[in-house]
């Protein structure tokens, strides 16, 4: 990890100055045996959501196995650039690596749907039902030295989720990843336009059907394909996003 984030919620203040974190934390580890930080040492840090900073690696403290931080923050990072993702709910594994893909890429929300293509049981795994799924975007989102993780749904209905987007992003440009009923590639459909928003859906792994791809046009989804290979979708939401983004300048 790039940066240490930590939540405000650890913090015994609200001035988030200091903290006592447990030897037995994965962070604690990673200070002392990979940063390989004394005290008196410093590292960068962040708070999540908010200002990234220095801490201070005050004292370790033998008795009560643990590490004294103090903090100095500075400035929180800018805004996630402006792109939703709708994502048909893939296998557990797979939701991982894009969960901590797309926040190290950098993505302002992501929506996992039903589809009907897709496995229903996908939604019962641990990795949503236990809240496991915020770790992977708080280690993707460390990676790329930010302090801000993206939004999170992933128990509503592919229309519902566009119905909400098109009520909060009314002029974002939207774009539906298919294999087999798209007219261009996702390059030239950027290029037919400047936008600032964007919101890309992109299927379950065995895709959209036919009432899918009606339910997304009648939003007013443009079609794009990313060429002839056939990706997994971790591949194809990473090559997707990273087009977006460097549309919007943003890579």
């Amino acid at each position: 990890m790039n940066i240490i984030l930590f939540d405000s919620g650890e913090f015994s203040s609200p001035a988030c100055d200091s903290l006592s974190l447990p030897q037995a934390d994965p962070r604690a580890a990673h200070i002392i045996d990979v940063l390989r930080r004394k005290p008196g040492d410093t590292f960068d840090a962040g708070l999540i959501d908010g200002p990234r900073g220095k801490a201070t690696l005050s004292a370790i403290t033998s008795g009560s196995a643990a590490l004294a931080l103090t903090f100095r923050w500075a400035s929180p990072p800018p805004p996630l650039p402006p792109v939703a993702l709708i994502i048909g709910l893939p296998r557990p594994q797979t939701a991982r690596k894009i969960l901590n893909e797309a926040a190290a890429l950098g993505v302002s929300e992501m929506h996992f749907v039903a589809t009907e293509r897709g496995e229903p049981s996908y939604a019962q795994s641990t990795l949503w039902t236990t809240g496991e799924y915020r770790r992977h975007l708080v280690a993707g989102a460390a990676q790329a030295f930010c302090t801000r993780i993206p939004r999170i749904t992933f128990s509503n209905t592919l229309a519902a989720t566009i119905a909400a987007l098109a009520a909060e992003r009314p002029g974002a440009r939207r774009i539906a990843l298919d294999n087999y009923e798209s007219p261009a590639s996702l390059g030239e459909t950027l290029a037919t336009g400047r936008h600032s928003a964007f919101v890309l859906a992109l299927g379950s792994e065995r895709g959209w059907t036919a009432a899918e791809r009606g339910q997304l046009r009648a939003a007013q989804f443009d079609f794009a394909h990313l060429g002839p290979r056939v990706l997994r979708t971790e591949t194809a939401v990473t090559a997707a996003l990273a087009q977006v983004l460097a549309h919007l300048g943003r890579m």
